[in-house]
């Protein structure tokens, strides 16, 4: 029996949403727009399941195109296409982090995570304030920490997908990394 005589399209929504559903709300952060990607990756799927060979399981062919529309929401979603310094927030000042040499300032040296009382870095508290803390990202930050850390993307394939510079996406990351550190500290180290 072949896998065209195996695939149950119409089963979908019962076997897969709740997965597809749960990966994209971790990196879009929006219940909302995880339930319409989820609803265009099915429709996807139903309108080019001829053109799936069967190479992987129809799960696996599914969160690539759920991965796709991910990558093309936060292509959309994208309206600042540079970011540099000069650009960035007044509260976000580079000599508040660093000194002329690069090295980090004591005062914002970071806080040494272990040993606070929250050690337990895979805990539900912690991965809500994670989530949280992804949410006040600006949307290409959020595009761009999340395209790295979750989907592990590379980071040339990262600027070819969002149509940044590699000197762009280095800021973009920076900030992204900074602006979370600052609010797990916040949340996480000082509660």
């Amino acid at each position: 029996m072949s896998w065209k005589e195996k695939a149950a399209p119409q089963r979908w929504v019962e076997n897969f949403s709740d997965s597809l559903f749960r990966y994209a709300i971790v990196r879009v952060n929006d219940r909302e727009t995880a339930r319409d990607l989820v609803q265009d990756t099915l429709l996807s799927g139903l309108q080019n399941v001829s053109s799936f060979r069967g190479d992987s399981a129809e799960k696996t062919w599914l969160f690539t195109i759920l991965k796709n529309k991910i990558i093309d929401h936060y292509r959309r979603s994208s309206t600042d296409k540079i970011v540099s310094f000069e650009d960035l927030d007044e509260s976000f000042n580079l000599g508040d982090y660093f000194d002329k040499e690069g090295e980090w300032n004591e005062s914002a040296r970071p806080i040494s995570w272990t040993g606070s009382g929250h050690d337990d870095y895979g805990s539900k508290e912690f991965h809500e304030i994670l989530q949280r803390c992804l949410v006040r990202l600006t949307v290409q930050c959020r595009a761009v920490f999340s395209m790295k850390y979750l989907e592990e993307l590379e980071s040339d394939e990262i600027c070819k997908r969002l149509s940044v510079s590699a000197s762009n996406y280095w800021v973009i990351m920076h900030r992204a990394k900074l602006m979370l550190r600052r609010c797990i500290e916040k949340n996480w180290i000082e509660s």
